[in-house]
């Protein structure tokens, strides 16, 4: 994975540009941080009057901001506190909270967020002091609003959102209650910010329209650019790519206008971006190069360093790689001497990757060494997570699989850690161009697969669905079941508090280090050039030393195939036992892995280990096959057992051995990739359909689903419908959704089926009366449409009878521990018009899920409205007579639709109704119900009991 820096024009640097004629302002320093102030410095405080003093503190006020703005970090703090000292000796209460306020936008420069909230919230002490007896309308309130501001950012940092948004929204209400329109933008540009980082993509751009209006108004023409800038980067992130070259040209212009030059540069190198992300490497490099020219002039070193960074890596992807290591050490250099670590050790990450381009793998594994060396020694977990992953590439590259899995296998641990913490993986300045996250559980998936250390898999190939939702939602939630990671064997273990001791001893050379190569290669004294060079080469020696070690070796070696399978820890695999026997369904689970030039099958069964089954296809042909099966599936008048049985052969063939030793009559079904547009149910045998011999329910992952939980003993259902036409309007799209004609019946004749229904039909089937009802009933059935929107899972909806919306973050915020199934038996549910990763369909069921319900039904392509109907009865009939679970009403629901036989169905009533509906349904519709376009849409996603 390669990092490239993505420029972003903050807040902060136009606050301190605001302050910087006032000077910044301050509180009381921490306990004995007055100490740190020279003998010299002191002389001067006592011999010079009160006015002198004040014009010294407001030069050295004017020379920190000036040391900020080139990214003298380090400097702007020493100058700052020498500033704050004189204002507290004078008691200049308005400029030591101003001057606190500096010191923690540089601590938050720095990555030093807990020093950066201490000195912001002195800032805010005074700052309200000094506020009292004030009239609303002064610029001591515009500064408190503005610390609000600022501490909201450090939490934004942290990926503690909520508190951010908590800060961001009292520094809005404070900016509106004076009146300033410029405030007013900042907060909601923070506001925005926080969605943007979350993913929330459409929320985002909202907000930062809001501060767009309001910069407007206040007739600040580099704010306004920078927001122009940041809508710019709502439309690159969601892959808008004309759009986003439309705003950021607006943004350049403007900047270029008002001569300025950082702004400039920051667009520039978005610019630049965008053209990366097309894969138009020449352009890029030319507005890189660009921006970095206009940087040189502003002398804006940590910005030359990004921007030289983002060249190197569009050199790597030119091939020419010896530009492109000449380019990275030219930012390194730089970035070493700003002492932003975090920077740097992503840059050290950029150089190995660059090596590592070069075939050059023991240059790669130096760099990656010393990068990992600075995340741990920081704190970045992020980071550290990115160069493990990319060790672990280096190490497969080598061929040496069983260290590139101990390092994938650290890499994935590192991700779900910080899943646990309750937090959203933070969205990188440094963006990943040719790899997500998941692709790292992908490759560990592959090669523990290829050492058929299959237990070890399954549960990567569980974790892998969860990263996958979360790359699609952004705020996907770990569990005790996932926070542990993967397991490892014995001899991993020992290896690894082998690295653990040598990650220790690394940390403390990389302090080292980097207090050294903060002086400026031309200022180092030989004995300091010595000392690097020595520190350098102890960062990499001992951890050769150590992977080649004959004692490694030897532990390596009881990792071969044969010799991992008996080291195992078995608690994994004894709860995947356990879980599938208290199913008491002969259920199984099935993992399917979709790789380069084969597809992999792990199977589960209560009572063996994991079964692993290869199928040589390549990516291209079996994406090429679940197309042509969905387009038959959508086509009632195909013949859809062709493509059904050859996706068949590949899918349940090589394991049809094993389901019936296992005498199977669930399957469990955790889909990978393009396989989640297609049911399972509906492949072909070349006698019969897959429904009409096993149940199947789809979970999005085994660790998100509590797969054995047993329904609430009373049905209880509330039902609604929409039976109108309405037009929803989407940013600039107008959607039109057709009337429904037989989703009132549908509910009808479920409410006849299901005594104790309640029904809400078109106008009383909204927003607030669902809400209402949600936790008396126990399942939840919703005829109408609904819409998922590809790559903006914010924006998808359900369509309510009286127009109304009710959004996928809606849903996140219901509670409905009494639910036991969700319907949406509507138009399009699961599935957006374009084909990807089928992230959408994982996404809704583990929203659901989330609520508290236990399953839901959704379809998989724009179904038939009288089909619907049909199926739907088919369903509740089943459901009403107690004797099956879900996952079985559907498959007889479904059988029964195939062969037009209800005599499964008891009563006689609910006989009469599905036998009416089939008979009311137009001749072209009734004759063809067999087809898998009207009985196989539907998918049931969760708990099946």
């Amino acid at each position: 994975m390669h990092l490239s820096l993505f420029l972003r024009f903050g807040v902060i640097a136009l606050i301190l540009c605001l302050l910087k004629t006032s000077v910044d302002q301050g509180q009381q320093l921490v306990p004995g941080r007055s100490q740190t102030v020279s003998h010299s410095f002191r002389t001067l405080l006592q011999t010079q009057k009160p006015k002198n003093l004040k014009i010294e503190a407001d030069r050295l006020s004017n020379q920190g901001v000036d040391q900020y703005e080139s990214g003298q970090f380090q400097k702007a703090l020493e100058i700052y506190k020498k500033a704050l000292v004189i204002y507290q000796e004078i008691g200049d209460k308005e400029n030591i909270s101003n001057t606190l306020n500096s010191l923690g936008a540089v601590s938050r420069e720095l990555g030093q967020y807990p020093q950066a909230l201490k000195f912001y919230q002195q800032a805010l002490t005074i700052s309200r002091k000094v506020d009292v007896g004030k009239v609303p309308d002064t610029e001591e309130q515009n500064n408190t609003g503005l610390i609000l501001n600022n501490i909201g950012l450090v939490y934004q940092s942290m990926g503690q959102y909520s508190q951010a948004l908590e800060y961001y929204q009292q520094s809005l209400s404070l900016m509106q209650k004076i009146e300033d329109k410029l405030g007013v933008g900042t907060a909601f540009n923070s506001i925005g910010g926080v969605y943007y980082e979350r993913g929330q993509y459409s929320l985002a751009l909202k907000f930062f329209q809001q501060a767009l209006v309001n910069v407007q108004k206040a007739k600040d023409p580099i704010e306004e650019a920078n927001n122009l800038n940041k809508i710019g980067q709502v439309y690159s992130q969601v892959g808008q790519y004309s759009q986003a070259l439309k705003f950021y040209r607006q943004a350049l212009e403007i900047s270029k206008k008002n001569n300025d030059k950082l702004g400039e540069g920051t667009i520039l190198n978005n610019i630049g971006f965008v053209y990366n992300v097309m894969k138009k490497y020449s352009q890029a490099r030319d507005y890189y190069q660009q921006a970095l020219a206009v940087f040189k002039k502003t002398d804006a070193q940590p910005n030359i360093g990004t921007t030289l960074n983002n060249i190197g890596f569009v050199y790597q992807q030119l091939g020419q790689y010896s530009q492109a290591v000449e380019s990275i050490e030219q930012a390194l250099t730089i970035l070493q001497q700003v002492g932003d670590r975090a920077v740097v050790g992503r840059t050290l990450d950029s150089m190995g990757s660059a090596y590592k381009g070069m075939g050059q793998y023991s240059q790669a594994l130096v760099s990656y060494q010393q990068a990992l060396a600075v995340s741990r020694e920081i704190g970045d977990r992020t980071a550290q997570r990115i160069t493990l992953g990319n060790i672990g590439d280096l190490l497969a590259q080598q061929n040496k699989p069983q260290l590139a899995i101990i390092f994938y296998k650290q890499s994935v641990n590192v991700t779900e850690a910080i899943r646990a913490q309750l937090r959203s993986l933070p969205r990188e300045q440094q963006q990943s161009y040719t790899t997500t996250v998941a692709d790292i559980y992908r490759r560990l998936a592959d090669l523990l697969l290829q050492q058929d250390r299959v237990l070890e898999a399954q549960q990567v190939l569980d974790l892998l669905k969860i990263q996958e939702l979360d790359d699609y939602l952004h705020d996907v939630r770990g569990n005790e079941k996932t926070s542990k990671g993967v397991e490892s064997p014995s001899p991993e273990q020992s290896i690894n508090q082998g690295l653990k001791v040598i990650a220790d001893k690394q940390i403390q050379i990389s302090r080292q280090l980097g207090e050294l190569q903060k002086i400026p290669p031309t200022n180092r004294k030989p004995d300091q050039i010595a000392k690097i060079v020595e520190l350098d080469a102890q960062l990499i020696t001992e951890f050769n030393q150590f992977i080649d070690s004959p004692e490694v070796n030897a532990w390596l070696g009881q990792l071969s195939p044969k010799a991992a399978q008996q080291i195992i820890p078995l608690e994994n695999l004894n709860s995947l036992r356990d879980n599938l026997q208290r199913l008491n369904q002969n259920a199984v689970l099935l993992y399917p892995l979709i790789l380069e030039n084969r597809l992999e099958l792990v199977l589960t069964t209560p009572n063996t280990p994991p079964i692993h089954r290869s199928v040589p296809i390549k990516k291209e042909e079996l994406n090429r096959a679940i197309a042509d099966f969905r387009s038959a599936l959508e086509n009632s008048e195909s013949n859809a057992t062709i493509p059904a049985q050859k996706l068949y052969e590949w899918l349940i063939k090589p394991i049809e051995k094993d389901l019936a030793n296992a005498d199977a009559k669930t399957i469990i079904y955790a889909p990978d990739g393009a396989l989640r547009y297609i049911p399972l149910a509906a492949l072909y045998d070349g006698k019969q359909w897959l429904a009409q011999r096993f149940r199947t329910n789809n979970i999005t992952a085994l660790s998100l689903t509590e797969i054995d939980t047993k329904p609430l003993p009373q049905i209880k259902v509330l039902a609604g419908a929409t039976t109108q036409r309405y037009i929803v309007q989407l940013e600039s799209t107008l959607l039109p959704f057709k009337a429904l004609e037989y989703a009132g019946a549908e509910v009808q004749n479920l409410a006849t089926m299901m005594p104790g229904t309640k029904t809400l039909l078109d106008n009383e089937f909204n927003r607030q009366a669902m809400i209402s009802y949600l936790n008396v009933y126990t399942i939840i059935h919703m005829a109408t449409h609904a819409f998922f929107v590809n790559g903006k899972p914010e924006d998808s909806f359900i369509l309510m009878g009286d127009g109304g919306l009710v959004t996928l973050p809606d849903i996140q915020k219901l509670s409905l521990p009494n639910v036991d199934l969700v319907v949406l038996s509507a138009c399009e549910t699961a599935v957006s018009d374009q084909i990807g990763k089928g992230e959408e369909i994982l996404g809704f069921g583990y929203q659901v899920q989330r609520t508290g319900a236990r399953a839901a039904i959704a379809s998989l392509w724009s179904v038939s409205d009288g089909g619907t109907q049909a199926l739907m009865n088919a369903f509740y009939a089943f459901l009403s007579q107690g004797k099956m679970n879900k996952a079985e009403a559907l498959r007889q629901a479904q059988v029964a639709m195939i062969t037009g036989d209800y005599s499964g169905v008891t009563e006689n009533k609910d006989r009469g109704i599905l036998k009416s509906t089939r008979q009311n349904l137009p001749a072209k519709v009734a004759n063809r119900l067999s087809h898998p376009y009207y009985w196989a849409p539907f998918i049931l996603i969760g708990n099946g009991l």
